[in-house]
């Protein structure tokens, strides 16, 4: 993480931003977050961050009226400058400052947000993929948001670390393909392009919908035995870009190139 963050509008000290150890932030996970890539010192694909930012917002019940889009935009690339940011990523964070009636408090302000930026995460070239134990509840009111909420994603990503893996796809309970647990999933069988639908649960990242938008891909309800005959395997997030799966639970890939992997900005 950079130095300097933007909390409610005001560039701050990073180490400066608090909340109330009572707001429903603190106490539930009450809150909504997107990650966005910065290419040559521009936020990526703002738009459709902001447009899911509002929709989540309104799903959760938690009120951004406060925040407008072109000003939280401008906030955002007010932060960029600060840091001195040309190639990295951004974390825009809504937390839900109301009490809830369990642990009632008296509270002014209802929703903050803070802004942060770091570099973007390293790429693992020889990326290897497992399959999750922990699977992913499609009725879920969760399913589909982003939200602070994200202990279920760690646990996941986490229990794939400690099999030697670097990431893994977790499937819903019908047993149809979701997602990586940080990322969006894609997959190439006999030249064609496969993505879940989201009816399975998976969150409508950015990424990927810029990449239904550009390339030939059918969102479809799928098993799990699909990926394991698949020819190739990518992952998607605004973090890491588009990533080729080198290894899925024990199966070498081919690492055959596909438009996929060229379709984000260059970094030079």
């Amino acid at each position: 993480m950079h130095s300097a963050a933007s909390f409610n509008f005001a560039v701050l000290d990073g180490q400066e931003p608090r909340l109330s150890a009572l707001a429903s932030a603190a106490l539930y996970g009450k809150g909504i977050f997107t990650t966005l890539a910065i290419y040559q010192r521009e936020p990526f694909l703002w738009s459709k961050h902001w447009s899911r930012l509002a929709n989540n917002a309104a799903t959760l019940g938690i009120d951004i009226s406060l925040f407008a889009e072109q000003q939280t935009g401008e906030a955002l690339v007010e932060l960029i400058e600060q840091n001195d940011v040309t190639n990295g990523r951004a974390r825009l964070t809504f937390f839900d400052e109301s009490s809830g009636y369990l642990w009632p408090l008296e509270s002014k302000r209802q929703t903050s947000l803070l802004i942060t930026t770091a570099d973007l995460r390293p790429s693992i070239t020889n990326l290897r993929l497992t399959t999750s134990p922990h699977r992913i509840n499609s009725t879920s009111p969760l399913a589909g948001v982003k939200s602070c909420n994200y202990l279920e994603k760690l646990i996941a990503r986490d229990e794939a670390e400690r099999r030697g893996f670097d990431e893994c796809v977790q499937v819903n309970e019908r047993g149809l393909i979701v997602s990586a647990s940080m990322a969006n999933i894609f997959w190439l069988v006999d030249g064609s392009l496969f993505t879940p639908s989201l009816a399975t649960g998976c969150l409508a990242g950015t990424t990927r919908e810029f990449v239904l938008e550009n390339l030939e891909c059918k969102e479809v309800e799928a098993a799990i035995g699909e990926l394991k005959s698949a020819d190739e395997i990518f992952l998607t997030s605004a973090g890491t870009g588009v990533v080729q799966v080198r290894e899925f639970d024990g199966r070498l890939l081919n690492g055959e190139p596909h438009t996929i992997t060229g379709l984000l900005p260059p970094l030079n």
